[in-house]
Parts: C-alpha cells; sequence; structure tokens
C-alpha cells in the first residue's frame, strides 16, 4: 500500500509549518531579548532573587503565549481547552496542596527578604550558600560541595540564621588561663594579640570578658570583629597568636587535671607510686 505525502505537503500546510517555525524562533528569540533588557536595564536595583524571579516571569509567560498562539495556528479550541485546563487544575490542585503550600511559602520568604543568592545561611544542622531560590524550594550549596533542597514550607517555619547577611560578624573564642596566672596580664595579651592582628577590626572593640571559674581554669570570652569573608583566616591566625603570646609571656593553657585533697585547703593528698614489677 502506498502512502501519499503529497496530501500533508500540500501548499496550505507547508505555509502553516513556516508560519509556526517563524513563532517559534521570532517568539522565543523576542522573550529572551526582552528578559536579557529588563535584566540589565529595569531591575538592577533589585536584589538577585528579584531579578530572577522577573526574568522567569517573562520567559514563562513567553512560553505560555507562544503555545497558544501555535495550537491557534493548529485550528485547535482555544475555548475547550481552557474547560479542560480547568477540570485537570482542580483535579491537580488536590493532589498537590504540598506543592501550592510551598509556592506560597516561597512568596513570604521573598518579601521578607531574609536572604539572597550567595548568603551563607544555617538551617537546622545545615550550613551553606543559598544556590538557587525557586517557586518550590531553595537550595543550599554546603562546604564540602553538597547541593541540599530545602522545601519552602521548611524554610519558612524554622529558624534561619543568615550568616553573611551585614558587612562585618564577631568571632567568638573562649580562652582558659590557669587559676595561677595575673588575669589584667592575660587581658593586656589578648588585647595585643587583636591589635597586631590585621584582619580584627579597631571599630568594634575586642570584647573580653570573664566568664566562670572552671573545673581547672578560668574561662574568658574573647570576641573580636572581622569582615565577613574572612572568617576562615581570622579563626586560624588567632588560634596561632594566642598560643604563641601565651607561650611567650608564660602564661598556662591548663588541661583537666584532679588533685585530692585530705581535708586541708593547702596540703593535696599524698599519693605513693608503687611499682608491680618484681
Amino acid at each position: 500500500m502506498d502512502f501519499d505525502f503529497s496530501q500533508y505537503f500540500n501548499a496550505e500546510n507547508l505555509d502553516k509549518i513556516i508560519r509556526i517555525a517563524f513563532i517559534l524562533v521570532f517568539g522565543l528569540g523576542f522573550f529572551y531579548a526582552l528578559a536579557f533588557l529588563v535584566r540589565r536595564t529595569v531591575t538592577w536595583k533589585m536584589s538577585k532573587q528579584s531579578r530572577m524571579i522577573v526574568n522567569r516571569i517573562i520567559i514563562y509567560t513567553g512560553f505560555v503565549i507562544i503555545t497558544f498562539t501555535i495550537l491557534n495556528e493548529l485550528n485547535f479550541d482555544i475555548t475547550a481547552l481552557f474547560g479542560a485546563a480547568g477540570v485537570l487544575g482542580i483535579v491537580i490542585g488536590i493532589a498537590s496542596q504540598t506543592s501550592i503550600g510551598n509556592i506560597i511559602s516561597g512568596f513570604f520568604l521573598i518579601s521578607e527578604k531574609s536572604f539572597e543568592l550567595g548568603d551563607v545561611v544555617r538551617l537546622g544542622t545545615q550550613t551553606g550558600t543559598v544556590y538557587s531560590i525557586d517557586l518550590l524550594s531553595i537550595k543550599i550549596k554546603t562546604y564540602d560541595n553538597l547541593l541540599i533542597r530545602i522545601p519552602n514550607q521548611t524554610v519558612i517555619s524554622s529558624e534561619l540564621v543568615n550568616v553573611t547577611r551585614f558587612p562585618i560578624r564577631r568571632l567568638d573564642l573562649t580562652v582558659s588561663v590557669a587559676y595561677k596566672e595575673n588575669l589584667s596580664k592575660v587581658v593586656e595579651v589578648l588585647k595585643e594579640v587583636a591589635r597586631n592582628n590585621p584582619l580584627c577590626l579597631e571599630e568594634p572593640e575586642p570584647v573580653i570578658l570573664f566568664q566562670q571559674f572552671g573545673s581547672s581554669s578560668i574561662d574568658i570570652l574573647f570576641a573580636t570583629w572581622f569582615e565577613k569573608t574572612n572568617f576562615v583566616a581570622v579563626k586560624n591566625s588567632l588560634f596561632i597568636e594566642i598560643k604563641e603570646a601565651f607561650d611567650r609571656e608564660g602564661i598556662e593553657i591548663p588541661f583537666p587535671h584532679v588533685s585530692l585533697y585530705a581535708g586541708e585547703a593547702t596540703k593535696s593528698f599524698p599519693v605513693d607510686m608503687i611499682s608491680t614489677k618484681k
């Protein structure tokens, strides 16, 4: 049985194919160019996620317009399609209440502006850089290069910490010294460490606070301010410099130990070491 292709590739159908191809090429090019132009000129004052959302709205709207234009060229009944879409939308809506909740939560997240693309956030046990903000979820890139997807409903109902929201941060270190040390001298040494570290800011001034009399040491809070991008460098350099300064000044950093007393405040309980070797 011979198949006659001529009935499909007549002049009318060929003209329709050319029009559809023109709509696809011109339509996609137009909406992508429009999105690029808006992103470059209109949204430069917006946040990164706002620019991303405006760009996606333009592209998605373009896809919808192009799709309906092509359906119209193919002589589909758009009214019947809308009716079928309405019924299908009700079914999908009932089956995807969680997705709808995530979409609504996403709009709340955008309006709150608690974080932007590139911010470092801590959500529960997860910490990382905000990689993407989508309709249903946000994606976080962790420091060990993992991508974590967190639903918007989870984000909106949980405590979220934006680590890099402000240009400067404070690093809190707990420094322990022996009871025999001169605390005034310890304070001066810590201040000198902060002054000599080029990554520590002079304003606000470092915070030095005596926290508690510990079981084997006096614990001191040593807090310095720094630019948010220098966290790792500041923490590592302060650890090294505090240790070197204490060694140089003869200040002891004690380790936990136990002393036995016989009931007197000044004399330790004597302990004799007995060898079991014969």
